[in-house]
Formats: C-alpha cells, structure tokens, sequence
C-alpha cells in the first residue's frame, strides 16, 4: 500500500482503517502507523474508539472485524468474509476424507465449501443439519445426501431442536466435520447460534473422531454458546494467520492443529 494517507484528520483516519480491514480482513498497528505516518500509540487508540463503537475487535497487535458486524450478515454476505482461507481450510478438511466415509457435517460457511469439496469424493453418506449443504450436494450423483428434519432457523437455514436430535441419533459417522464460531484453550469450541449446540454435540458424540475447522479470527475466541471443551476434538484445521500463542495452547490440550 501507497504511504498517501499522512494529511487525514482523525474521522478520515479511522474511516481507511475501517476500509483496510474490510479488504485484508485485518490490520497490524505497526503497518497502520506507517501507512498514515503517525505513531503507534495514535493508531492503537484509533482501534480502541473503533472497538467501542463495535466497529472491530482489537487483538494483539492490530484488529480484526468485528463478530457483531459479521453474525449481522447473511449467509452469502458470510460466505464472502475470509473466503480464501476457508477455501484452503474446506481444501485440508476434505483431504481427510476417504470415499465411503460417512461424514456428519454442521452447518456454517466454511462447512459449505467444505460441501463443495467433497462433491468429487464417491459412496460418502453425508449427515447434515443444513439447507444450504444439502442443496449444494444434490447434484452430487455418488454421494449420499441426508437432510435432518426439524425446525428451520431463519436466516441460516439450519434445522435444529427434538426432532433433529432424534434423526440425529439413528447415525453413526466417521467423522463429524464442526464450523464453529470461536476455539480457545479454555473456552474450548462455541457457536453463535445456541439452538444448534446440541445437535454439534450430539454430532461429535455419534462420530469416531471430529475436525473443528474455523478461519483465523475465530481463535482465541469465545461465542455465545460452548458446544464442548476442546479436549472433545481431534483436530483444529484453521489458516496461518491464527495467532501462535494461541494454538500452542490448543495443542498442549492434546488436539492437533492444522494450518494451512
């Protein structure tokens, strides 16, 4: 990026980090301090006015968006946010799967690519709570395609509640595959919506092992409700812009970390 930006007063200022995040889907304070030619110290406090206005969310050394603002779009707007490293992610989830796996599979934006992925593979049973993946898999003349009945949540197309659980319980999988909305050490895997916390748990429940799979600005986060604490996954495919710090402390709880 051009170093063009040194003569904007403070709103302008804020307004282009904003513009910058939406475009690189983060920001570090030491490249924003050299962009707009100010100190570190100004930039970090444009992020914490930024912060207190929900705009985004500070982590350490810069900030990524805001959770409110991406859980405020809909599902194809989702789809759009960090698409190239949930296409590297759905790519390494999808590699794991052999043919005549049966595959228990959440919903969530990168679960869809994930979808996608797997459309190449041949005699998959695949079990999924969501619409879209269901669809998405239709056209797929190898594969096996089970929907789960129950109550639809708007806007995200998911099913969800008893009569969900009860389908869900007459399947056993090889895998459950889990796009969740925050991972930490200690806060173990969560999701945004709580009314499909029991159906990703019974999934990991009903399978041999489970893949939690999540773009960077998932980690080290904790969302509205915990599905299960991390020791119940067996891998965490996430991108290489997750922080270190906290997938150190995820593989010391004995899950292993793939980064792609």
């Amino acid at each position: 990026m051009m170093s063009d930006f040194s003569n904007l007063n403070a709103d302008k200022r804020r307004k282009k980090i904003l513009d910058i995040l939406n475009e690189e889907g983060k920001v570090k304070v030491s490249e924003l301090s050299r962009i707009f030619s100010i100190s570190e110290v100004t930039i970090r406090n444009d992020l914490a006015d930024l912060e207190r206005e929900n705009a985004l969310e500070r982590v350490h050394g810069g900030a990524i968006p805001s959770m409110r603002t991406y859980y405020s779009m809909n599902f194809y707007e989702r789809k759009t946010k960090h698409a190239e490293e949930k296409h590297r992610i759905a790519a390494a989830a999808a590699d794991m799967i052999h043919d005549r796996d049966t595959v228990m599979l959440s919903s969530g934006t990168t679960s869809f690519f994930i979808a996608r992925e797997l459309k190449s593979k041949k005699h998959l049973k695949v079990v999924t709570n969501s619409v879209n993946i269901a669809t998405e898999m239709s056209d797929s003349p190898y594969n096996q395609i089970i929907l789960l009945g129950g109550n639809i949540k708007f806007p995200h197309s998911f099913t969800y509640g008893d009569d969900t659980l009860v389908a869900l319980r007459k399947y056993k999988a090889d895998v459950a595959i889990l796009s969740i909305d925050g991972v930490s050490a200690t806060a173990g895997i969560s999701i945004r919506d709580f009314e499909e916390t029991e159906v990703s748990r019974l999934m990991i429940e009903r399978s041999k092992y489970s893949i939690a799979v999540t773009d960077f600005s998932k980690i080290g986060q904790e969302a509205f409700s915990q599905v299960a604490d991390i020791d119940s996954i067996d891998y965490l495919i996430t991108d290489t812009n997750a922080l270190p710090a906290h997938l150190e402390k995820i593989v010391k709880k004995g899950v292993n970390v793939v980064t792609v």
